[in-house]
């Protein structure tokens, strides 16, 4: 029940603390619904908070603040004109905004998929720590991007390399301006880790005897 209590005060502590307090509902003319507890501790005092309404989805109640529940004392004529006067306003105020989302937004705003693109730059973390792509594997109109970023050709290893000069913060900067950069060319960025190499040192083998053995013995 505390899920559904429009409120982060003292009406949704106590149900959290007490989950099997007594509780009573009232309803309203327009789908108001009110939750009336006892206050733990106060024994003259109770608390009213509003109830979220049925038939909306969560996304419908994002962005729009808790009306928020009140404590009255127990006098019905004295806790009647507080709910009249500061919770019920509130109420009617929330409901509204949460039916304006239901009809203009009634599915969760869920992300599109990404597009797909036919070019893509797969930059690796090797095992030495640097950062980089063959060079042949960039397209054209790319490798003006990382020359700019900072990346440098190496001839001796046929591949673009980010110099580890650039420390961590500065490497980040230029990775996400790459990204950026080739999005706007419909061209996506891939990060790998290098395969681990799995060739197993052998063992020198044991000196293999090349004749019989002999034996001397003295007499």
């Amino acid at each position: 029940m505390a899920d559904r209590i429009w409120d982060c005060g003292p009406a949704h502590s106590a149900l959290l603390d007490w989950p099997d307090a007594p509780t009573a509902f009232l309803e309203g003319p327009d789908s108001e619904q009110l939750c009336v507890m006892k206050r733990p501790r106060y024994p003259r005092q109770y608390l009213v908070a509003p109830v979220q309404s049925d038939g909306f989805r969560p996304h419908h109640f994002s962005g729009v603040d808790e009306p928020n529940g009140i404590a009255v004392p127990d006098d019905p004529v004295r806790a009647a004109a507080a709910v009249g006067r500061r919770v019920l306003p509130r109420l009617r105020d929330a409901l509204a905004a949460v039916r304006h989302n239901a009809a203009v937004q009634p599915d969760p705003p869920h992300r599109p998929p990404p597009p797909q693109v036919a070019r893509v730059v797969t930059l690796t973390w090797y095992e030495d720590g640097a950062l980089g792509t063959p060079y042949k594997s960039v397209p054209e109109d790319a490798r003006t991007d990382l020359y700019g970023l900072g990346f440098r050709y190496h001839p001796h290893q046929a591949a673009f390399l980010l110099p580890a000069a650039y420390g961590e913060d500065g490497r980040d900067l230029r990775l996400r301006a790459l990204v950026h950069q080739l999005a706007q060319r419909g061209i996506g960025v891939n990060l790998r880790h290098a395969p681990t190499p799995t060739t197993a040192v052998l063992r020198p083998a044991a000196p293999v005897p090349t004749g019989p053995s002999v034996t001397a013995h003295r007499r």
